[in-house]
C-alpha cells in the first residue's frame, strides 16, 4: 500500500477486529481506559482499521524476556511502562534488560543467548538492529521460543508477531504539520536529524518526513545528519549544522535531537528556528507546553509495550493474535493534545521503572 493510501485509512470506519474473545475485565486491566485501542491490523500486508483488546489473563505464570535498546529517556520508559502493567494484569513473569544504546547490538545479542538459555517462555524484542538480530530469531524458531518484535522494525515475518508504528507514515505526519503551520509562502529549510543510521525506523521516519514535505516547493531539505538517539551526539551534530548552514531554520529529528535543539538555539541566539520531533517522550510534551517545539508524533509506545506482553501470551496460548500491529500514528501540537489518549502515550510521571515482575 502506498503512503499516500495509509495516510487516507479513516478512524472512523474502524472494524472491530480486536481479538473479542479476548475481552478484558476492568477490573483485570492494566489500565480499563486503555482498551479497545484504536490500531491498524496489518497481519494481511494490508493496513486495516481495528481495535486491540488483551485477554484478561494467562492460563499459567509464563517467563517472559524483554529486551530494549535502551532506557535513556522517557520514550523507552513509556514502553517500560505498558510492559511492566500488562504483565502485571494477566499474572506473568516478566524480566527486562536493556542494552545501554543503539551502538551496543553485541550486548544485546548477548542478552538474547541469555533469554534463551534461561527457561523463558517467550521473548519480546525492541530491536537495536532487526537484521542483525535475524539469526537470534531463527535459533529461538528452533526452540519453539516464540519472539514478539515491539516498537522498532525487524524484518518481515522474521518473528511470529510483532507491533510497530508504520515508520514513514509516522514521519509523514510531521511532516504534514510542519506545512499545517507553515505560512503561506514562507521559506523552510530544513536539516533533518533522523536518529542511529542502520537502525531501521530512523530511515523510515526520515523517508516519510521528506515525501510528505515535498508537496511543498517553498521546503528545501538541506542536509540529513544520522547520529545515535543520545543527547550528547545530537548536540554536536546540530552546533555543526548551525556552522554549516546559517539559512536552517526548522530543525526535524528524534525526540533527543529536539531537545538538544531546544538550547542550542537559544545559545545561538536563532528565535527564527523551528524545532519538530518526529517521536514522544516526556520532555517533548513539557517542550510544546513551553513553546519551545512545533510538534511531535507519537506511535503510543505505552499502548505498543502492553500489546506486546498479550501477543506473546496468546501466542504460548494458542489463541488467535495478530501477527503484526501498527498504532496510528498522530501529530501531537497545542491543538491536538486535549484529545489525546495521554496515559498510552507517556508513564506517569512519578513511576519509576521496574525491571522485574513476579507472578502472583
Amino acid at each position: 500500500m502506498s503512503l499516500r493510501s495509509r495516510l487516507r485509512h479513516s478512524l472512523g470506519a474502524a472494524t472491530c477486529l480486536g481479538l473479542v474473545a479476548g475481552a478484558v475485565s476492568p477490573s483485570l486491566a492494566a489500565d480499563a481506559a486503555w482498551w479497545p485501542m484504536k490500531i491498524y491490523d496489518s497481519s494481511s500486508g494490508t493496513p486495516v482499521d481495528a481495535e486491540y483488546t488483551p485477554l484478561e489473563k494467562a492460563e499459567k505464570p509464563y517467563n517472559l524476556c524483554v529486551l530494549f535498546p535502551h532506557m535513556k529517556d522517557s520514550f523507552w520508559v513509556a514502553v517500560a511502562y505498558g510492559v511492566v502493567k500488562q504483565a502485571e494484569a494477566m499474572n506473568v513473569n516478566m524480566t527486562l534488560y536493556e542494552a545501554g544504546g543503539y551502538e551496543n547490538l553485541p550486548k544485546q545479542l548477548s542478552q538474547f543467548d541469555d533469554c534463551l538459555a534461561s527457561g523463558s517462555d517467550a521473548i519480546i524484542v525492541g530491536a537495536i538492529s532487526g537484521a542483525g538480530l535475524e539469526q537470534k530469531f531463527k535459533e529461538a524458531a528452533a526452540k519453539n521460543i516464540p519472539v514478539v518484535g515491539v516498537t522498532n522494525p525487524i524484518p518481515a515475518n522474521a518473528t511470529p508477531a510483532a507491533n510497530a508504528v508504520d515508520f514513514v507514515a509516522m514521519g509523514a505526519v510531521t511532516g504534514e504539520g510542519l506545512l499545517a503551520q507553515l505560512p503561506a509562502g514562507e521559506k523552510a529549510n530544513v536539516v533533518t536529524f533522523p536518529g542511529p543510521a542502520g537502525s531501521g525506523w530512523a530511515e523510515s521516519f526520515n523517508e516519510g518526513f521528506k515525501t510528505a514535505v515535498s508537496k511543498n516547493p517553498d521546503v528545501t531539505i538541506l542536509d540529513e545528519k544520522f547520529g545515535d538517539s543520545g543527547v550528547a551526539v545530537q548536540l554536536q551534530l546540530i552546533q555543526d549544522a548551525l556552522q554549516a548552514h546559517p539559512d536552517m531554520n526548522v530543525i526535524w529529528g528524534s525526540a533527543p535531537t529536539a531537545e538538544a535543539a531546544i538550547g542550542a538555539v537559544a545559545e545561538a541566539g536563532r528565535t527564527d528556528i523551528k524545532i519538530m520531533s518526529s517521536y514522544e517522550n516526556q520532555a517533548m510534551l513539557d517542550a510544546l507546553n513551553r513553546g519551545d517545539i512545533l510538534a511531535f508524533a507519537t506511535q503510543y509506545p505505552v499502548g505498543e509495550g502492553a500489546i506486546a506482553i498479550d501477543q506473546a501470551v496468546r501466542l504460548l496460548e494458542k489463541k488467535p493474535v495478530m501477527s503484526l500491529v501498527q498504532p496510528v500514528a498522530a501529530v501531537v501540537d497545542k491543538t491536538t493534545v486535549p484529545n489525546l489518549k495521554m496515559d498510552l502515550i507517556l508513564a506517569p510521571g512519578d513511576w519509576t521503572p521496574v525491571y522485574t515482575v513476579k507472578a502472583k
